[in-house]
């Protein structure tokens, strides 16, 4: 296993977060659904319960075994599907890849990343708990911070502005293609082609 590349040879386990429920569907904080959407689409397969406690799909991307799974818990209990899936499809912590929203990043940008804290949040907080370490991937997508006073914990649950849903089908697409970068090329290549600047 090389860090550049998930789960180099393996299956690999695509993890997007959000909240399950109609009510969440369009909230910031739920692009990564959103994104595996996407990405389920690309593979031509829909999403099945599983006994992990999230909804999976496996498929093939970038031409890599992968299975995508969706968490059926609310985003602050993420790491119990997350960690089951991985343990039910023996994947290591290295071969998961979590696509999720980012405060600290500008709306229209997006980050990839391996390792690293949690910034606040708390899906990935419970993902390094139930995986039993911080060292898998991330793709971070970018939701900005509130504007103002507004809570960020309130902001995170919103809807995306107007502008931003105009703009939102073709963020969600670039962000499949650095997902599917990631698992194809590696971390660097995928950095290089993805991050602004």
């Amino acid at each position: 296993m090389t860090e550049d590349l998930p789960g180099a040879g393996e299956l690999i386990l695509l993890a997007g977060l959000g909240n399950p429920g109609p009510q969440y569907a369009g909230n910031r904080h739920n692009v990564g659904f959103m994104v595996l959407d996407e990405l389920a689409a690309r593979i031509g397969g829909k999403f099945k319960t599983h006994k992990s406690g999230g909804e999976v799909l496996e498929g093939r991307l970038a031409g890599r075994r992968v299975v995508l799974v969706k968490p059926r818990s609310y985003m602050n209990l993420s790491g119990g599907p997350v960690a089951g899936a991985a343990k039910f499809y023996k994947i290591e912590p290295s071969g998961v890849v979590v696509v999720h929203d980012e405060l600290d990043v500008d709306f229209g940008t997006l980050k990839l990343k391996f390792g690293g804290g949690d910034n606040g949040h708390n899906g990935l907080r419970s993902i390094s708990k139930s995986l039993g370490t911080r060292d898998y991937y991330r793709v971070r997508f970018g939701i900005g911070r509130p504007p103002g006073r507004q809570d960020p914990a309130d902001f995170v649950l919103k809807d995306f502005s107007t502008v931003e849903r105009k703009e939102l089908p073709l963020e969600v697409d670039r962000c499949a293609d650095a997902t599917e970068a990631l698992i194809g090329t590696g971390l660097a290549a995928a950095q290089n082609s993805f991050h602004a600047g």
